[in-house]
């Protein structure tokens, strides 16, 4: 039920869908326009889950990591996050999705082009250290 809801925003919302599985409950979307690849989306009743990954830390830099939790703070929607081994580090958003509609899908999506494209040259740099 939750699967085919979040199937018809995506494709209302004009995303390309480059692999899909309704039994694991996962999406993998891009829109080259939002400079969005391979965004995963996981349909976890009671929650839906975006994670997107944006690059691999090359050390324990205590600098990257103090300015991404500094950024979390004007992050209206989602935070920067690192994986269980404390190397890759994911865009991710967490919503309820029982009463999520159209809007509240499209407004997390927004934001994380948004963030991309107002933070791109930040993310770069931390990638390259």
């Amino acid at each position: 039920m939750y699967f085919k809801k979040i199937e018809s925003y995506i494709s209302r919302l004009g995303y390309s869908v480059s692999y899909q599985n309704e039994k694991e409950g996962i999406f993998c979307i891009e829109s080259e326009a939002d400079g969005i690849k391979n965004l995963i989306i996981g349909v976890a009743p009671p929650i839906l889950i975006v994670e997107q990954y944006l690059f691999t830390l090359k050390s324990d830099d205590k600098d990257i990591l103090k300015s991404l939790l500094i950024k979390n703070r004007d992050i209206i929607h989602g935070a920067f996050v690192l994986d269980e081994e404390g190397k890759k580090v994911i865009f991710r958003y967490t919503m309820q999705i029982e009463n999520l509609d159209m809007n509240e899908f499209e407004g997390a999506l927004n934001s994380l082009g948004l963030l991309l494209s107002e933070y791109y040259e930040q993310i770069i740099e931390f990638s390259k250290k």
